[in-house]
């Protein structure tokens, strides 16, 4: 009896002539796939570091500025990191900022509702993933 050869990116499973299933992994999977996830998660840090500046209270520009350094772009994670960014960040002002009518709390979410889609299907695409 015949056995059918399973193939995915990652390798194949066979049966050799000995009857005994073999695993065999494609070595040039994780090198390509892992590039293209780096660069997608970059891509992603980098999106939400310059889409949320508009959105980012504004007096000295610190708090735009502690994101910058407070995030490794690719990791994964970003950080406004400035002493009173949380503050900031959940506190609602009674007077609008006149720097700018998107400036306020809650920053990130409004850019995520805004352009979170656009930029997660830019990722996807950019790690070879269906564009849904």
């Amino acid at each position: 009896m015949a056995y059918p050869t399973i193939n995915t990116p990652r390798g194949k499973i066979f049966v050799n002539d000995a009857g005994k299933a073999v695993l065999e992994w494609n070595t040039n999977f994780q090198p390509k796939w892992q590039k293209r996830y780096s660069n997608a998660q970059k891509f992603v840090d980098s999106e939400v570091l310059e889409g949320c500046k508009p959105y980012i209270p504004l007096k000295t520009g610190m708090l735009i500025k502690s994101g910058t350094l407070g995030t490794y772009v690719g990791s994964g994670t970003v950080k406004w990191i400035a002493p009173y960014a949380k503050a900031q960040y959940y506190m609602v002002r009674k007077n609008p900022s006149k720097t700018g009518p998107l400036r306020g709390p809650y920053w990130f979410q409004r850019w995520k509702e805004v352009h979170g889609l656009r930029v997660l299907k830019q990722a996807r695409k950019m790690a070879g993933g269906e564009n849904k």
